[in-house]
């Protein structure tokens, strides 16, 4: 499928009354952590900060990282996790997880952070009422990187995933790693075969099989499920899930084991083959209480390219080997995995099977849940941004205008909407609703406007007008 060149960029949509209001933050290629308004105005950009993602605490405070490993010896593995006041004051710093010596390069303390972090007093890093995460204190939770052998998955070097917790001083407290429960996934004898030749080699380090790839790392919170008995939600387990593997799975803080878990294999119980084929997906987290939803695990289900398995003919070798070309975000009860709402191309009216793929955003991406029921959605791979309600009825859209140079995209790995109260070093904007642009007649200055018929007539065609185009039939299909 092909896409237009030329499109507008920023706040695209915008209905006030039907929307959760406050700013939004997300990172901006080649940028920094940057602040919007509704109506897309940048009030504040944290030049020195980068994020996978960014988090924004109360009283103006933010979480991100600074400085990235050398690609010649790691993947995604960042330096520090930071926490800077609104005039980028450096209030708070975590690096000492591992002392790296890289060759050429200076040794240094390294937190090897990627992708996700939870600072205590919020399950889920975004705005919940009554649940603020605290930016004085508290413990943090990260996902962090390890270089090990695990010679249940494969002979080859791994770049395995691991969560830990450090206090406010910066002592470590609580370790995990993946590859220690490799067991409990359920991999069939194909995707052990697959894995064991090939866990998802990357360049860096000379090698290294980032196998899981986990890109979401959360705490349960309060919930209904554990309220009634079920132990396997109590509100300290944390919710992650492994992009390369289509695996959704929630670890018990206190012993380790994985308690629950959906994926690989979604053709197992009718109950899985209902929710359907879940693909390489990112944000996966149980919607905290306070919101509508709670209790509930809502994910963007991007599609793409992930798994482990068979070869087929979308995979030569078996890896990668689930496909789909377009996302969706699920919001499913975990007990009965009943899917209680979603947002896929038909939702978002794209009914006919070739256009589905306009909905779509094969890596990154993300879902929150508004406390009036709208969810913000995060499109990652086209830089889009929108807020629809609960009956999927598009209220607010931006899009980013900042595009990498390495990257030729203006992706964004994940957005965050909060209240205008978080940040009392600015008066609430002013909120101007935007309609929606027509684009059956909207041109570029320059361009002939819809409804004017051209002269010119080539020999043999007949020419006939639409409402917002000029077509040119020839007499042999001008009736059918």
């Amino acid at each position: 499928m092909s896409y237009p060149t030329v499109y507008p960029t920023g706040a695209t949509v915008y209905d006030p009354q039907r929307c959760w209001n406050g700013y939004t933050l997300f990172q901006a290629k080649e940028r920094g952590a940057l602040l919007i308004d509704m109506n897309g105005r940048e009030v504040r950009l944290w030049k020195q900060l980068h994020g996978l993602p960014n988090k924004m605490l109360p009283g103006g405070h933010l979480l991100g990282h600074t400085g990235e490993r050398n690609t010649l010896y790691g993947m995604q593995d960042h330096r520090d996790l930071i926490q800077v006041d609104w005039d980028g004051n450096v209030v708070w710093r975590f690096n000492r997880y591992e002392y790296i010596e890289d060759p050429g390069e200076q040794p240094q303390w390294m937190a090897r952070v990627h992708h996700d972090y939870q600072r205590e007093g919020n399950p889920v890093g975004y705005y919940v009422p009554g649940m603020p995460p605290r930016s004085d204190g508290g413990n943090t939770l990260l996902l962090g990187h390890k270089n090990l052998f695990c010679r249940a998955i494969s002979d080859k070097p791994l770049l395995d995933d691991t969560i830990y917790e450090v206090t406010w001083d910066g002592d470590i407290v609580w370790e995990w790693v993946c590859s220690e429960h490799f067991e409990a996934f359920g991999f069939r004898e194909e995707a052990r075969n697959i894995l064991c030749r090939d866990p998802n080699m990357r360049p860096a380090g000379g090698g290294m099989g980032d196998w899981m790839h986990l890109n979401t790392m959360s705490a349960l919170g309060p919930n209904r499920w554990y309220d009634a008995g079920d132990e396997r939600f109590h509100p300290d387990n944390i919710i992650s899930d492994g992009r390369e593997t289509n695996i959704i799975f929630i670890i018990s803080k206190k012993t380790g084991e994985i308690v629950w878990k959906v994926g690989p294999y979604y053709d197992e119980t009718p109950e899985l083959k209902r929710l359907g084929w879940i693909i390489g997906q990112h944000h996966a987290h149980m919607i905290p209480r306070g919101l509508p939803g709670e209790g509930n695990i809502l994910v963007f289900d991007n599609g793409g390219w992930a798994g482990y398995g068979a070869p087929n003919p979308g995979s030569a070798t078996g890896t990668k080997n689930a496909l789909r070309d377009y996302s969706r975000v699920l919001e499913f009860d975990p007990v009965s995995l009943k899917i209680v709402w979603q947002y896929t191309p038909a939702e978002a009216g794209l009914l006919h099977p070739t256009d589905s793929s306009r909905f779509y955003s094969p890596f990154i991406s993300s879902a929150q849940r508004l406390p009036n029921g709208n969810t913000l959605i995060t499109e990652g791979s086209g830089g889009r941004i929108l807020e629809v309600t609960a009956d999927h009825r598009l209220v607010w859209e931006y899009i980013s205008p900042y595009w990498g140079k390495h990257f030729r995209m203006n992706m964004i790995y994940r957005a965050y909407r909060l209240p205008y109260e978080w940040i009392p070093q600015l008066d609430p904007p002013k909120e101007t609703p935007i309609a929606p642009v027509d684009v059956t007649t909207f041109r570029v200055p320059g361009a002939a406007p819809p409804g004017v018929e051209s002269e010119v007539n080539v020999a043999g065609t007949r020419p006939y007008q639409t409402s917002s185009t000029l077509c040119v039939l020839s007499d042999v299909d001008a009736d059918e």
